[in-house]
């Protein structure tokens, strides 16, 4: 039993990711909290409710010291976590392992070193999941006033 044990670890240990996602960046002169509200409005305003915001850049410069480093990433950094029941609907019944895309996620950024704001998100395979990359190129879009 031990031997299977470590061989079932070690084959884990190879199950590693084979290529980081591509992403869809949209840059904007506007402040980041001017896009941060127009992102929750765009939200809102398609029917959808933000499950979570994950305050990342507060995180990291928070913990920056601890663990050693003096490289501050972002003046601001904020994702929002939101799903929709429809879209969600129409790509798991294609695929219920469409499951592991959910909830969708907007991220919205400053840099220190550059001028202006990013919004993005993850894009998503081809298939049914170009649904998903739809809704959420339409709400960062509509967010910074580009729809």
């Amino acid at each position: 039993m031990k031997p299977f044990l470590c061989m079932t670890a070690a084959l884990a240990c190879l199950a590693l990711p084979a290529t980081a996602q591509d992403l869809v960046t949209y840059e904007t002169d506007q402040s980041f909290d001017d896009v941060v509200f127009g992102l929750e409005s765009a939200i809102l305003d398609a029917g959808l409710v933000i499950d979570h915001t994950s305050h990342v850049g507060e995180m990291l410069e928070r913990t920056r010291a601890d663990v050693g480093s003096d490289v501050v990433l972002f003046d601001q950094a904020d994702v929002f976590s939101f799903c929709s029941a429809v879209v969600s609907r129409q790509v798991m019944e294609a695929d219920p392992m469409n499951i592991a895309y959910c909830p969708y996620d907007v991220f919205v950024m400053t840099r220190p070193d550059t001028e202006g704001t990013t919004i993005g998100f993850r894009s998503y395979p081809e298939g049914p999941m170009q649904a998903v990359q739809e809704m959420l190129d339409g709400i960062a879009r509509s967010a910074i006033g580009a729809d």
